[in-house]
């Protein structure tokens, strides 16, 4: 996952404050796995997590992904001397802030969301926690 265009190769890394107000409820699902930490999510560790969810729910039922790796990281390479400018992007990431959901999901029962959204949840770097579209 990584954005086909982008209008310029390098961004800098600016913060990751506040608390998310958009995307911080349920829009598409029934059940949802929400961010409770901030951090820089990989497209690597996005698409661990969409694997793991998919294998536990056995392809069943509906899958939104609402987190994007649009943010490019860019990495010097290992024993490179200071200076000589920005390296070359290395990755791209989707930068998420506490109360964004991440993942959505309909047509499953809620026992088989919770399980696979607790697998997700481990190959993800951060906090995360199960909500309902109830709000619970």
């Amino acid at each position: 996952m990584m954005p086909r265009k982008v209008k310029f190769r390098r961004q800098q890394r600016g913060t990751n404050k506040g608390i998310s107000v958009r995307g911080s409820s349920i829009s598409f699902g029934d059940y949802g796995l929400k961010v409770v930490d901030r951090c820089l999510l990989s497209y690597r560790q996005l698409e661990s997590a969409r694997k793991a969810i998919t294998h536990e729910t056995k392809r069943g039922g509906k899958l939104w992904i609402r987190a994007f790796p649009d943010k490019p990281v860019a990495k010097k390479a290992n024993e490179t001397r200071m200076g000589s400018g920005k390296s070359n992007t290395d990755h791209y990431a989707a930068m998420v802030k506490p109360g964004k959901v991440i993942f959505e999901m309909a047509g499953v029962t809620e026992d088989v969301a919770k399980k696979a959204f607790y697998k997700a949840a481990s190959k993800l770097p951060i906090k995360t926690k199960f909500v309902r579209r109830d709000g619970q």
